[in-house]
């Protein structure tokens, strides 16, 4: 987990429309070896062109978006698995919410990106990403790899229609924003937050209203109602008002015989 939550891993530009169609192949029952070879294909003449090298651009691509909907590790499977069923019986236009919570739950440095972009949002309207890259560098470290890494997501952001671009260079606005009333799909995005944030409890006010979620307006909810429609979180009460949500500890039944 804390290789995950430390790595960059999100390096590269990753369409909207690259991360549905392994989604969707998925969905249909393809093995990991039939989705590689699929997305070899989908991608042979978009990166990487005319080139096979094992860690080329294309490589890197495919590592991403198999990591995000084929190769879940062990802690976010079940959120995968409900991510896909979520993909199956949304409308289209929702599916970038699911989308974006996956990528942020596997790889948190896209989350981290987004929460430093939707606090310059919130507090001027418009977010440099001289600043974005800022402040990662003094999270993740004053490296080369940080910032490129950053504009990166940053450019995905833009890619995905969140983030517009505006006649100064680097200055970006808001895109295109999605009201979330789907009660299991908040549900499932304040999972996939915790995942990304893995600091015990938070407090549902904190998920609801997360920069790392600007693009999407999460409709209020109580955290019953939320623990009520995802067997995998919890809720605490704090104080009078305030309720904390965490992710529900899974215990083992040990069985006589089991040589302990």
């Amino acid at each position: 987990m804390t290789n995950r939550l430390t790595q960059i891993g999100f390096s590269q530009r990753i369409r909207l429309e690259w991360l549905e169609r392994t989604a969707n192949l998925v969905l249909a029952g393809n093995s990991e070896t039939s989705i590689y070879r699929a997305l070899q294909e989908l991608l042979e003449d978009k990166l990487s062109i005319g080139g096979n090298a094992k860690r080329g651009t294309r490589e890197k691509a495919i590592t991403i978006l198999m990591k995000i909907w084929v190769r879940a590790s062990g802690e976010i499977h079940s959120l995968q698995n409900h991510g896909l069923k979520l993909l199956s019986i949304l409308p289209r236009e929702k599916h970038i919410a699911v989308h974006w919570g996956m990528a942020m739950a596997v790889y948190p440095f896209w989350g981290a990106v987004a929460a430093q972009v939707g606090r310059l949002l919130r507090l001027q309207g418009t977010a440099a990403a001289s600043q974005v890259q800022r402040r990662m560098r003094e999270h993740y470290g004053e490296r080369d790899t940080v910032s490129r890494a950053a504009r990166r997501v940053l450019r995905n952001f833009v890619d995905w229609g969140v983030l517009k671009e505006t006649s100064g260079k680097g200055i970006y606005t808001q895109g295109i924003s999605r009201t979330i009333n789907h009660v299991e799909l908040i549900a499932w995005l304040a999972e996939a937050f915790l995942h990304a944030h893995p600091n015990g409890s938070v407090a549902l006010r904190t998920v609801l209203d997360s920069t790392s979620l600007f693009p999407f307006d999460l409709s209020p909810i109580s955290a019953d109602h939320l623990v009520a429609v995802s067997e995998r979180l919890d809720t605490l009460r704090h104080g009078l008002d305030q309720d904390l949500i965490m992710l529900r500890k899974v215990t083992q039944s040990v069985t006589k015989g089991d040589g302990l």
